[in-house]
């Protein structure tokens, strides 16, 4: 038996096992990509160190990638014939990783809630809990979770930053900005590598609208970061976002081609960024070349590879985007076959939440407005229940303006339009389409009040 950095007991008689589980741990929160050699370097030591596969199966599913359902599985198979001589937080990985592998994030989070209760300092579970409720749309929950176990903590505890990252983060998501960037800011004093605790700034600024701040605030990780995952492109995407919203077309695509998608990706997080950030440039009129066409052929291997409904309408937004007609009917299709799994997540929410968004998309990529506007109206109170960020998000409100304004809806886009300038006035974009609304109902002074607006907006 030996103890992690917090004290918390396992079930190896292996100090290198022991010593390579904590830096494995530490290497996977500051997305490290030598963190599975230390995973591995683990097993070496001690191949029956149960939490040590364990931790391997947790860390494949972080592909979010059905690839990896019958290794994970196998990895269960294993843990669990050697359950009866495990201590019962040993034992509560093992209980996790099964559901989990099978995308019931539901019962895998409520195992994980008890393993934390009973031992909070488990910072490696507090992770993927964190994860698991953010991907569940659980964003309360998420903050609520960490300061539960938060109360167990002490400020000299190893890894007390990236906790209170995470804090901060669950802060972020709860439109709690104040406290969300001073957790975050803490936590970075406390780990400047951190790039958690780095991305909850950036949401922070990106949601109130601070767009030099925010594309200041992300160049020392872009450019230091050297050796971590492809994380790294979700930052670059959160500054190419402070770039668009000033307008910057040159910055955003300079980000897109040499950080977001430098190559072919099939990686969920990768497909996200680019199919996203791609999206918003056409949605302003932004002349992309053939980003579209090189991502489309892509992920057009990824149609049947359902685990995040999220990704799922990222991929059909590339696909609709060149005309892949038959690609998407029969990702639409793999939808309803994929809605029949049992106790999956993403089944669970295909039929009423996935499948009307990826019609939505391809019903506006296809010209048919009206109905891509009902379709994403329909939905809209839902979107938060396929997890991701509210900026992530926002593209669907983007893509439901854009859709009401093309269909002549000229009401609802005026409407949508003002939501938009109200909750964030200092995006070019925003004030962009509101006078576009304003135009098209003939308020012409009202319109050119809101290109002054626009016009006010610069990026350094």
């Amino acid at each position: 038996m030996r103890k992690d950095a917090r004290g918390l007991a396992m079930t190896t008689s292996s100090d290198a096992a022991a010593t390579s589980f904590d830096t494995a741990v530490h290497r996977s929160l500051e997305f490290r990509l030598d963190t599975m050699d230390h995973v591995n370097a683990m097993l070496e030591a001690d191949p029956d160190f149960v939490l040590g596969n364990a931790m391997k199966g947790f860390l494949m599913l972080g592909m979010q990638s059905q690839a990896v359902t019958e290794p994970v599985l196998a990895i269960c198979d294993f843990c669990e014939s050697r359950a009866d001589s495990l201590t019962d937080r040993e034992k509560g990985w093992v209980a996790a990783l099964r559901p989990l592998a099978m995308n019931n994030k539901k019962k895998a989070l409520a195992i994980m809630d008890q393993i934390l209760v009973e031992d909070p300092n488990d910072l490696f579970m507090l992770r993927q809990q964190h994860h698991g409720l953010f991907w569940s749309g659980k964003s309360m929950t998420m903050r609520d979770a960490v300061a539960r176990a938060l109360t167990g903590w002490s400020r000299d505890m190893p890894g007390y930053g990236f906790a209170l990252g995470m804090q901060a983060f669950g802060y972020e998501e709860s439109n709690q900005y104040q406290e969300a960037e001073r957790y975050a800011r803490r936590a970075h004093a406390l780990n400047p590598d951190d790039p958690w605790a780095v991305h909850c700034v950036a949401h922070v600024m990106e949601m109130q609208g601070r767009l030099d701040e925010g594309a200041d605030w992300l160049e020392r990780p872009l450019h230091e970061y050297t050796d971590r995952n492809a994380f790294m492109s979700h930052l670059s995407w959160h500054q190419a976002l402070f770039y668009l919203e000033a307008s910057d077309y040159d910055r955003v695509l300079a980000n897109y081609d040499t950080l977001i998608y430098p190559k072919p990706s099939t990686f969920y997080i990768e497909i996200q960024n680019a199919s996203s950030l791609l999206w918003r440039l056409t949605m302003n009129g932004v002349d992309v070349g053939n980003r579209w066409e090189v991502l489309a052929d892509t992920v057009e291997e990824t149609i049947d590879d359902h685990v995040l409904g999220f990704s799922d309408t990222h991929v059909t937004v590339a696909l609709a985007a060149v005309g892949k007609t038959q690609s998407v009917a029969r990702q639409i299709d793999s939808f309803h076959e994929h809605a029949k799994t049992p106790d999956n997540n993403a089944a669970e929410l295909a039929e009423s939440l996935t499948i009307p968004v990826a019609e939505a998309i391809a019903a506006g990529f296809a010209g048919d407005n009206d109905r891509a506007t009902d379709l994403l109206l329909q939905t809209r109170d839902d979107w938060v229940k396929n997890g991701a960020s509210h900026a992530q998000r926002d593209l669907y409100n983007l893509a439901l303006l854009d859709a009401a304004s093309k269909a002549g809806r000229t009401k609802l886009a005026r409407a949508l339009a003002a939501e938009r300038v109200r909750m964030k006035p200092n995006s070019q974009g925003n004030w962009l389409k509101y006078a576009a609304t304003l135009d098209a109902e003939g308020q012409t002074a009202g319109a050119a009040d809101a290109r002054a607006r626009a016009a006010a907006v610069v990026l350094n």
